[in-house]
């Protein structure tokens, strides 16, 4: 008996990473589908690294939509997902989101799960117009909605990784003491979510239980966690960091030169934070709906943090 196969973008990154160790590991699945990566460069460490495991690694650039087309063709379900960071330009991430969404038209996929985020833009009622890494995503998915195939959207949370690769970091201007600061108070709910390790989970559930996510948007996170919790959780595991750990609210222009890159990167990253702020990353919504159909358990601020890399000096 045939499996069904997944195809799935972006298999060396940390969302795509994910699925394909979840469709090739899970009990439920690895019986049932066939993992097939799509990478731009299959001559890569860690596309090279996948063969082995039972995987079909294949080239496709999202700017070509006939290599796109070849890439899905058979495939039953799709994980599609870009890299806004790469190019930093939202007009081609739109291009290539599009070109995923024909793609899986014109094969005739059964189920598309697309990788998106909510639109800031009109969440916020223009007030925050430049976070392109959400608004491109959501463009797509709008778009998607309107070609009329069978089309799931996962929403990915605040990434665990973003804290413990920068954003928690011993501050000058404090000693040298451990600090988290962002333009908003330490009672702001964050929705917090490992992507290396959880968005298969998601991806699984929403595979699993496609007639009833079609058309919905999964939202990708654990739980909602404030940012002083973030840090009780941290001056916990790590007293070894020092009396001094601390959450600072900052004013916006100081979050803002925080950031490295152009100006307008700068830009992009303060208005993510102040939609955390002032509207709620998922403008509010509760992740009670999407936790129902996932049931592998979800990964911890707390366990996450004690084998982050980042603070791995401090065990």
């Amino acid at each position: 008996m045939s499996k069904n196969i997944i195809t799935v973008f972006g298999a060396t990154g940390k969302q795509g990473g994910s699925v394909v160790d979840i469709f090739l590991n899970d009990p439920k699945l690895k019986n049932d589908w066939t993992v097939r990566a799509v990478t731009r460069d299959t001559s890569s460490d860690r596309a090279k690294a996948l063969a082995p495991k039972g995987v079909e690694v294949v080239a496709a650039d999202l700017e070509d939509k006939d290599s796109l087309v070849k890439a899905v063709t058979g495939a039953s379900a799709v994980f599609g997902v870009t890299n806004y960071w790469e190019k930093l330009d939202k007009n081609i991430e739109i291009q290539q989101g599009k070109n995923l969404a024909d793609a899986s038209k014109e094969a005739g996929v059964d189920h598309f799960v697309w990788s998106s985020l909510p639109h800031v833009e009109k969440l916020t009622n223009g007030t925050l117009p430049n976070v392109y890494h959400f608004d491109s995503k959501a463009e797509v998915e709008e778009y998607a909605r309107k070609l009329g195939i069978p089309v799931s959207f996962f929403h990915a949370g605040f990434y665990m990784s973003n804290l413990s690769e920068g954003m928690i970091a011993k501050a000058e201007d404090r000693g040298g003491a451990w600090t988290l600061r962002f333009p908003f108070d330490g009672n702001t709910p964050i929705p917090l979510f490992e992507a290396a390790t959880d968005t298969g989970k998601f991806i699984k559930g929403m595979v699993l239980h496609r007639d009833a996510v079609l058309g919905k948007q999964i939202l990708g996170a654990t739980a909602y966690v404030t940012p002083d919790e973030i840090i009780a959780t941290f001056r916990e595991l790590f007293p070894e960091a020092g009396a001094n750990v601390a959450y600072q609210e900052v004013a916006p222009e100081v979050a803002k030169q925080a950031f490295p890159g152009p100006e307008f990167v700068k830009l992009e990253m303060l208005e993510t934070l102040l939609l955390i702020g002032r509207y709620g990353y998922y403008g509010g919504a509760g992740l009670e709906e999407s936790h129902a159909i996932v049931e592998d358990k979800l990964t911890t601020w707390n366990e996450y943090a004690k084998q982050a890399p980042g603070f791995k000096d401090l065990k």
